[in-house]
């Protein structure tokens, strides 16, 4: 079964009722079709970048801290999405999919297992969901963001992990809502 990749914004946290609403959205989507979750960084990400300004982390301390930031997002993530389960590893999705759940991904295992991408401030969960969507042959990435950005939204490595062919949509939240709510 290919899934379609959903990455959520962190910022939907600072953007009133938007995180709310977007995780119904997503729980809607996910009754048609097999959804993983990717979590975004958010203010979890935004303390290890306030750190790296202020101590000067080596881009692999900072790389990792900011993966496991978004390990907080997807705790947060699975508990607000109705049918949205937590899976911490690529062979825990499937289980949850074919269950009819929505697996909510917290990537830092599965990173530090794979560790193929840059440990730089150049790679977000915006090119973390890429990868996801690759390695899970994905139908299509969506890209949730706070406003509507288009293409030049995205971090300066995702080009190079989005798997070519791969249908990626990005869109502001209010768009997402409201597409999915359409018939």
């Amino acid at each position: 079964m290919r899934p379609v990749v959903v990455k959520v914004g962190g910022g939907l946290l600072g953007a009133s009722g938007a995180l709310e609403r977007v995780c119904v959205a997503v729980a809607t989507l996910g009754r048609r079709e097999a959804l993983v979750v990717v979590p975004g960084g958010g203010p979890f990400a935004d303390v290890v970048r306030e750190l790296d300004r202020e101590l000067g982390l080596s881009p692999e301390a900072a790389h990792w801290m900011a993966i496991l930031a978004m390990d907080q997002y997807a705790h947060l993530l699975a508990d607000r999405i109705r049918g949205g389960r937590l899976v911490e590893e690529p062979g825990a999705i499937a289980a949850v999919l074919t269950a009819g759940e929505i697996a909510v991904l917290a990537p830092s295992r599965w990173l530090r297992a794979a560790d193929t991408l840059p440990h730089s401030w150049d790679v977000t969960s915006d090119s973390v969901a890429a990868f996801v969507a690759g390695a899970l042959d994905a139908v299509r990435l969506e890209l949730v963001k706070p406003a509507e950005v288009g293409k030049e939204g995205v971090d300066a490595c995702f080009a190079t992990v989005v798997p070519a062919g791969l249908e990626v949509k990005i869109v502001g939240w209010e768009r997402f809502v409201r597409e999915v709510s359409s018939p």
